[in-house]
Order: C-alpha cells, then sequence, then structure tokens
C-alpha cells in the first residue's frame, strides 16, 4: 500500500513540478547553525516571509553574514560561524523582552494555547543544544542520531510535535528530512484524493523520492520537500494552478519505475 501511495505521488510530482530546475532555496545556506535554529521556531504557523524578516533584522542588529558564498560546503566553524554559545550570549543583558522587541520585532508564541514567545523558544532549542555540546555545523551528524537531544527539544513548550526540530535538520543540511507542514500535507492530498497524517508524510516522501531518482539521480527527500513547498505557496498565493502546473499537465508521462 505504502509503495502504490508512492509511486502515485512520484507520477504527481513528474506532472506538476518542475523538477529538472530543482534547487534549494536560500535558507538552505545559511552562514551559521545558529540561524537555522531561529528560522525553525519561528516557521511554524506562519508566512514564511514574516520568518525571513525575523532572520534579516537578527543579522542586521548583529552584524551577522546570513548566507554562505560557497554553497557547496559549510563554512569554517570557528572562523566563519556564529556558534550557538554567541547565539545565547545575545540573550542575558536583554532578556527575552528585549529580543522580542529590539532584535526579532516579533511577538509571535509557539501555540495559542499555553504557548510561550517564540524568542523563548529559540532560546530553549539553542540552550538545548550547547547542552548537547552542538554548535556548528559540523555537528550536525552526531547530533541527528541522538535520541536524547530530540527528547529535550520535545519539551520545550510548542515542539512536541517535532515539527520545528525537523526542519532545523534540513536546514542543517540532512537531505533525509521533510517538514509535515500544511503546504505538503495539502500536495499529498490533492496528489492522493485524501488526507494524509503528518506522521505519514515521511515515508511516503522517502519511497517517492527513490522512484524519482530514476529520472533525476540527484534528488533527496529534502529537495523534493522543497520543490513541493514552493509550488503549494505560488499555488496559494495565485489563488490557483500555479503556471507550472498548467504547463507540466499539458504532457502526457508514462514510467516504469523499474522493481522498487
Amino acid at each position: 500500500m505504502m509503495n502504490d501511495d508512492a509511486q502515485r505521488v512520484a507520477q504527481y510530482c513528474l506532472q506538476v513540478l518542475p523538477l529538472e530546475s530543482a534547487r534549494l532555496a536560500d535558507e538552505y545556506y545559511y552562514q551559521s547553525l545558529s540561524l537555522c535554529v531561529i528560522d525553525a521556531v519561528f516557521s511554524i504557523g506562519v508566512r514564511y516571509s514574516c520568518v525571513q524578516n525575523v532572520v534579516s533584522r537578527y543579522c542586521q542588529y548583529f552584524g551577522v553574514r546570513q548566507f554562505r558564498r560557497n554553497r557547496t560546503s559549510a563554512p569554517p566553524s570557528c572562523e566563519e560561524q556564529e556558534s550557538i554559545s554567541s547565539l545565547l550570549e545575545r540573550f542575558p543583558n536583554r532578556g527575552c523582552g528585549g529580543m522580542t522587541e529590539e532584535v526579532f520585532k516579533n511577538w509571535q508564541r509557539t501555540s495559542p494555547v499555553n504557548g510561550i514567545l517564540k524568542t523563548e523558544a529559540v532560546l530553549e532549542f539553542a540552550d538545548v543544544l550547547v547542552k548537547h555540546r552542538i554548535e556548528y555545523f559540523q555537528h550536525i551528524p552526531i547530533a541527528v542520531v541522538n535520541d536524547e537531544l530530540e527528547h529535550d527539544i520535545r519539551r520545550i513548550p510548542g515542539q512536541t510535535s517535532g515539527k520545528s526540530l525537523w526542519y532545523f535538520w534540513m536546514l542543517a543540511g540532512e537531505d533525509g528530512f521533510a517538514k509535515p507542514d500544511r503546504h505538503i500535507l495539502e500536495f499529498l492530498k490533492d496528489a492522493l484524493g485524501r488526507t494524509v497524517s503528518a506522521e505519514q508524510v515521511q515515508a511516503l516522501l522517502d519511497v517517492a523520492t527513490d522512484y524519482l531518482r530514476f529520472s533525476f539521480p540527484d534528488m533527496t527527500v529534502r529537495l523534493l520537500d522543497n520543490e513541493i513547498w514552493k509550488y503549494q505557496r505560488e499555488r496559494v498565493n495565485t489563488r490557483g494552478p500555479s503556471r507550472s502546473h498548467c504547463k507540466h499537465l499539458s504532457r502526457e508521462i508514462d514510467l516504469d519505475f523499474g522493481g522498487i
């Protein structure tokens, strides 16, 4: 059943997404891991333009470079990245209130019910990373397999679902993760003709990516997720099918995915 659904998702992706020109958006090339924390926490439940503004304000306020020059590898750690500890050091003198009003200029909460300020969630998220000795992009391979770290992150108010953490891994360079946000869920609903749970997203895109590699050998779950997200955002912004949707639906595609 999973393979059948994943193949339908892959077929739909080939019909509507411009996969031949797929590329990751700028936010996947932040200069420092600290910016991934801010983006991941502030991105839940809002328009992404709001998140971009928050990250840009932080960089401008503290004179931090936002994007790396070289997109093929992470910057050297101590020399060119802001550490997670440095992010934490911004808080004591200003407090969460000062960081919210002066720096982020965003008063959103992690949840409408018993949620904390997203600024406070950034502080707690960063504190967990430092507790587990995660400071730079170079530390992510050991962090992503740390179950205790995940447990600690999910204990932060508003982080129980794990969506921010999954997105953080993606921003930090892990190719195997997807973020089950509303855009991804809507796309999968269109592809399958039924509602998909957030828990099913990762498995569906894992297998769909395997199918798509027959035509696009460099495809990853993270890249596919990003292309789906951009496509759905365009549809929402234009209140109808995107140009790429109309273009690709006009083609007849008959694919043989082999023995997967």
